[in-house]
């Protein structure tokens, strides 16, 4: 990759700043035969938990208008598993690898964290807080600042490298979410994860998905995602890294632009798995025609 898009997350170099997203990408050595993984500027495992999960009941995906809706139901080895059978093969990689962690209680993030803190391979941690709060009655981590602020900071406390933070775009406003992920010790944020979605069969009056409601994702939901990573980077100082619909490499330079440091590529993948080399190859084409002398240079140059 041209040297104009190397860049860093977090003190992480990364040859681009085009990252594989998290349930996108499976483990990643699903896909060494397609892709040269070490060309990726880095990818987000599959989210892991402290225990295997099955995941929800078939049908998980459905194409939509301009995206997708699936709901795999966060179905994973479990991180003893992970870092068992995957994580030795992952480790020999050059590229920045981030394990996806969730769970319902702060414990369960905890107690991920403490096993992969046993083993080499990972640059960093993605804490997704889009799940339930068993203990608190189902309260959404992702929807209450005290809440979020509670599981950042008792996963930075055992945590020796860098946490990300991936927050969901259904609340009402997110910049008090970014500024409660940032206070209580992230060290930058991803957004947006999927929208709460709804997909019926007229037919047979019956959702598409099997467990009915999903999450959508894909170029439907690039604008809203756009305007919310452009807000939580104006609301903190740690690095914002986006997603949401990034299917070109003139998408991925609008998030930057939105002041994003890097950005995540999934649903792209599931059409074309090499989707974020093409993209950091259109985003370095994009480089060239304009100009541009380093990546960085684009991020937060918003003219609003």
């Amino acid at each position: 990759m041209p040297v104009r898009l190397a860049t860093t997350l977090c003190g992480i170099p990364l040859r681009n700043p085009v990252l594989a997203a998290s349930g996108t990408f499976a483990y990643g050595l699903e896909f060494e035969k397609l892709v040269d993984l070490n060309a990726l500027g880095g990818f987000v495992v599959k989210g892991l938990s402290r225990e295997p999960i099955e995941g929800n009941p078939a049908p998980r995906l459905y194409e939509a208008q301009a995206g997708m809706i699936n709901s795999v139901g966060l179905q994973n080895i479990g991180v003893r598993a992970f870092v068992r059978d995957k994580l030795p093969a992952l480790a020999k990689l050059e590229t920045a690898i981030f394990a996806n962690i969730f769970g319902h209680e702060a414990e369960d993030y905890v107690e991920v964290v403490r096993v992969l803190e046993d083993h080499a391979g990972l640059a960093g941690y993605e804490l997704n807080v889009s799940c339930p709060n068993t203990s608190r009655g189902g309260i959404y981590f992702s929807s209450d600042p005290a809440l979020l602020g509670a599981v950042v900071a008792a996963v930075k406390r055992v945590a020796r490298r860098p946490v990300m933070v991936k927050l969901s775009p259904n609340v009402s406003a997110i910049e008090p979410l970014a500024r409660a992920a940032e206070a209580s010790g992230a060290d930058a944020l991803s957004l947006v994860n999927t929208f709460l979605a709804l997909a019926i069969d007229a037919t047979t009056r019956k959702p598409r998905i099997g467990a009915g409601f999903g999450g959508l994702s894909g170029p439907a939901i690039k604008p809203i995602a756009l305007r919310l990573v452009y807000q939580a980077a104006r609301a903190v100082k740690i690095p914002v890294v986006g997603l949401g619909g990034i299917a070109s490499g003139e998408d991925a330079a609008e998030f930057l632009i939105a002041g994003a440091t890097a950005v995540q590529v999934g649903t792209a993948t599931f059409w074309d798995p090499r989707a974020p080399l093409r993209i950091a190859e259109e985003l370095d084409a994009f480089l060239k025609r304009e100009g541009i002398g380093q990546v960085s240079e684009l991020v937060g140059t918003l003219k609003l």
